[in-house]
């Protein structure tokens, strides 16, 4: 079975979406996101520096706009990936994308409500000076203990040994200096607030009125919530929680165990890929894994895809199945 993510805040660096321009349409359609969402995608995502592109506002709909782009060179329609994808999950914000892959937003939906979180998180995160850190290693019996003691709060529970703390400068300051029991290191992370938290309560009354009178359609592929790792069949279910999430932690470990309870085999990132597929590699042994990092790694993707598809037919099971 093949699973289809998308990575989430963090992951953009300086330039990445310079080699998707030169494939065929792309520039077209992110000209027209861009003058839909009154944000030039274009500038930031081949010519802004590392501090534009930290920038939540920005960040944000750059970041479901590459997912979209790189993820629709495999599979062009709704149709394709309802027939050759067994799950789709994004992270955090590629919570997004995931949405509009399986079918409940279109990527024009998607794109326009991308840019409306992100300015409503990034109007939150200005409001106190906040940031948020991965710590690597470390048992969560004694992380979450130690985060609580400091007042911060475990953002997102990643799985493979990975945990993200979030809350005031301060307090990531004193978690740097005074990391857990067994932590190897506690790395502060390229966002400007304490996603996933209290400290964004307002984002997501923000969201709601955005929400409130959207067309959405329930999906054709199992989406997986980051909510709790459960796999959500209404749409309206689906978007309510893309509005809640803002504010409450990311479940990634149990996103990835429901991909092993269905079967996975197979998962592919959309670019800027590499975070979500390598936590994949530590927690889920024997799946491969490839991330779109660039349009060189399509042709292997769409080979993985070809040969994950022939396995399930040959095991006379769909892959959405």
């Amino acid at each position: 079975m093949l699973v289809l993510v998308a990575p989430g805040q963090g992951a953009q660096t300086p330039g990445f979406l310079t080699p998707w321009l030169d494939l065929p349409g792309v520039e077209d359609r992110l000209r027209a996101w861009s003058d839909a969402i009154d944000l030039d995608l274009v500038h930031y995502g081949t010519k802004a520096d590392e501090e534009e592109i930290r920038d939540t506002a920005v960040a944000q709909p750059l970041l479901v706009a590459s997912a979209l782009l790189s993820a629709r060179q495999l599979f062009a329609t709704t149709d394709a990936v309802a027939a050759e994808v067994g799950a789709v999950a994004g992270h955090s914000v590629g919570e997004l994308a995931a949405a509009a892959l399986a079918g409940t937003l279109t990527d024009e939906t998607a794109m326009t409500l991308v840019r409306r979180r992100g300015q409503a998180m990034a109007e939150a995160a200005a409001v106190t000076e906040t940031g948020m850190a991965a710590l690597l290693g470390g048992d969560e019996a004694a992380v979450l203990p130690h985060l609580e003691q400091l007042g911060l709060t475990a953002a997102n529970v990643n799985g493979a040994g990975q945990i993200v703390a979030a809350g005031t400068a301060e307090q990531i300051a004193a978690l740097v200096e005074n990391k857990p029991e067994g932590t190897r290191r506690v790395v502060p992370l390229k966002v400007a607030g304490a996603f996933h938290t209290h400290h964004m309560a307002p984002a997501v009354s923000a969201l709601e009125s955005a929400t409130a009178q959207l067309a959405v359609a329930d999906p054709h592929t199992r989406y997986v919530s980051n909510k709790d790792g459960q796999a959500v069949s209404s749409g309206r279910e689906l978007v309510r929680r893309l509005v809640g999430q803002v504010a409450n932690p990311v479940r990634w470990d149990l996103c990835m165990e429901t991909f092993k309870e269905l079967g996975v085999t197979t998962l592919i990132e959309a670019a800027p890929g590499g975070t979500l597929t390598g936590l994949a590699k530590r927690a889920l042994p024997g799946v491969r894994t490839l991330a779109l990092k660039t349009p060189d790694d399509l042709d292997a993707a769409r080979t993985l895809i070809t040969e994950t598809t022939s396995a399930a037919a040959a095991a006379g099971s769909a892959p959405a199945e």
